[in-house]
């Protein structure tokens, strides 16, 4: 048996301050004798003269008070022509030939996508239906492939 699974027996009464003096709770009803804290409203945060915890935390920057910055996309992987080179050529590239032939995890592409950059030669033609850089486009022309219809 754990204590907070203990049924409760008894709830403690609410404090009554300031009902007389017997009542143990009378006159300065528990705040004490002067001061601030004995009379009005005084902020949640007050330390008593010194600096208050959220002016000591780093200024952090935002679009809203309520959610901050929108999170960040994760980058694409990104990967490179030559590695392109072991599949068959006239293949249509998307995401799921290069998770067959191994270039990438299903789990990662689903998430982040895939973006195709100009590192290396390309040798054999292939249809590409990826996002890819200006120069791999090039290259990929060259190589007598092209870029197909990504969606």
């Amino acid at each position: 048996m754990k204590l907070h699974k203990l049924p409760k027996l008894k709830a403690r009464p609410k404090k009554r301050l300031g009902r007389g003096l017997g009542s143990g709770k009378g006159k300065t009803g528990g705040r004490g004798q002067k001061g601030q804290k004995a009379r009005g409203k005084i902020p949640a945060a007050n330390v008593g003269g010194g600096l208050i915890l959220y002016k000591k935390l780093p200024f952090r920057r935002g679009l809203s008070r309520k959610g901050g910055n929108p999170p960040r996309l994760p980058k694409p992987i990104l990967i490179s022509l030559s590695s392109l080179n072991q599949v068959k050529a006239k293949t249509h590239i998307n995401i799921d030939t290069l998770i067959e032939n191994g270039l990438i995890k299903a789990k990662d592409a689903k998430i982040r996508g895939v973006k195709i950059l100009a590192n290396g030669k390309l040798q054999i033609p292939l249809v590409v239906e990826l996002p890819v850089s200006k120069k791999a486009k090039e290259l990929i022309e060259k190589a007598g492939g092209n870029i197909g219809i990504i969606g």
